[in-house]
């Protein structure tokens, strides 16, 4: 027989989930419509990325993520977008937007500090920060959910680690190390600013210890053996 739990997904928590992935829908549309607008206009938006130790390419620590080099490149970043972001919202409604502001604002200045002197765009950062936060704040809270969540996202992309180490020429390593460094220094330091979720709990854990029918059968075959040594 299969135990169900007693409390399941209650409409609030359905209700968060929506909201959640209404949010990151919402985020990636407005890159869509970027896009079709640059395609549709002709327009250049490489310059409103990070140029690194350029003041005018300061602008892209504001506008790098917003942008795409072509419909492949955005493509790519859609469905981690999507997933990651409805995860990072709805586990940790709280933390989420110290994280975004942070892999978005002081991933992009390092960049533009650190990086090779060319243009880097793209929303890829702040995959890789939504994923090393996920990951390493699971590892660190320990409750079920921050768990259930860090293991989805190391097997969906745990292989996206790679991309932190100079490997493809025309890809910013330098921008997703930037991104997951950040992701994991926020999961360290916001471990305990969400709250822990009341465990769940399942229909045999309100059950006795000892069904009365099975005790009581027990009991009276034990009540039997006894009489019968007695007779003997």
């Amino acid at each position: 027989m299969l135990s169900i739990p007693s409390s399941r997904s209650s409409p609030k928590d359905v209700s968060r989930l929506k909201r959640a992935f209404l949010i990151a829908f919402i985020f990636t549309t407005l890159l869509w419509v970027i896009e079709i607008l640059k395609y549709v206009f002709g327009i250049e938006t490489f310059k409103f990325g990070v140029h690194p130790q350029n003041l005018t390419g300061l602008i892209g620590v504001i506008t790098a993520p917003l942008i795409h080099g072509s419909f492949e490149h955005l493509i790519s970043n859609t469905p981690a977008l999507l997933i990651l972001g409805t995860i990072l919202i709805y586990g940790y409604p709280r933390s989420c937007w110290i994280v975004l502001s942070t892999v978005w604002l002081i991933a992009e200045l390092g960049v533009w500090f650190t990086a090779r002197p060319v243009y880097h765009f793209g929303a890829s950062g702040l995959t890789y920060g939504f994923m090393a936060f996920i990951f390493i704040i699971g590892i660190l809270r320990r409750d079920r959910l921050a768990i259930t969540l860090s293991l989805l996202v190391f097997f969906l992309y745990g292989t996206m680690i790679w991309g932190m180490f100079p490997h493809q020429p025309g890809v910013s390593f330098e921008t997703h190390l930037w991104g997951g460094g950040l992701g994991a220094m926020c999961a360290v330091l916001l471990r305990n600013y969400d709250p822990t979720p009341l465990p769940k709990r399942y229909s045999w854990e309100d059950e006795d210890e000892d069904d009365p029918y099975i005790g009581d059968a027990w009991n009276d075959v034990d009540n039997k053996i006894e009489n019968n040594e007695k007779a003997e």
